[in-house]
């Protein structure tokens, strides 16, 4: 377990490092153009999800966000002692890699975001966004496991696109980036709204994964028993 809760922590860190630099590096270099920001935004934060899924999977599972450990809660593959113990780490981690980036890039290393991320529009793409996630992993374990740091990965380089909100997707990064002012940042008043938007997303995901990658009960046949004489 110790092993496990300090991959979630590391992973978790690794992952907000990765979002708050590649965009505080993208906004400098950009001279404005938002569309490079996000870009190079989009490419590192996939990149890194590759890397620590593939490092920490082994070992924790490689959740990093607090809606994947609840949905394998949901379907009883985790403990609800051991999901609360990873979220405590993704959270505290995310945090911490905020705090790392800050450090990084020579900044105030305590800040609180400005930035002001509402309405309908944003919400319905957190819910989206983490519906596609959760059903990329979960249809990923029941067909191909090995693909998943891949499509994880690419998953989330797109939805900072196809997504009004920029795909956050996760509990655990909202939280840190309303802690961080700068490109990445969410305004710590619309951090809940995002959360509960990915939640809705979170339960929505769990009936179609329920229906489409559920392995049916093996009814008994008769036919296939040893005859006994």
């Amino acid at each position: 377990m110790k092993k496990k809760l300090i991959a979630e922590f590391s992973g978790s860190a690794m992952l907000l490092i990765s979002v708050v630099g590649s965009g505080i590096m993208g906004e400098s270099l950009a001279n404005g153009n938002t569309a490079i920001a996000l870009l190079a935004n989009a490419i590192a934060t996939g990149c890194m999800l590759y890397c620590i899924i593939t490092i920490f999977g082994p070992i924790s599972g490689a959740h990093f966000n607090p809606v994947v450990s609840v949905a394998f809660c949901i379907r009883r593959e985790i403990s609800v002692f051991c999901a609360i113990l990873y979220i405590l780490m993704q959270i505290s981690g995310g945090i911490i890699g905020v705090w790392i980036t800050h450090l990084m890039f020579d900044q105030t290393i305590l800040q609180i975001s400005q930035t002001n991320r509402s309405g309908i529009n944003l919400w319905c793409s957190e819910v989206f966004a983490t519906f596609g996630l959760i059903l990329v992993i979960f249809g990923s374990l029941f067909h191909s496991p090995k693909v998943i740091p891949a499509i994880v990965g690419i998953y989330i380089t797109g939805a900072y696109w196809f997504t009004s909100s920029t795909s956050f997707a996760n509990p655990a990064v909202s939280i840190a980036r309303a802690l961080t002012d700068t490109f990445a940042g969410i305004s710590p008043m619309n951090a809940p709204s995002f959360i509960l938007s990915q939640f809705i997303g979170l339960f929505l995901s769990m009936f179609l994964i329920h229906f489409l990658f559920s392995k049916p009960n093996k009814k008994l046949n008769l036919k296939t028993l040893p005859k006994v004489l």
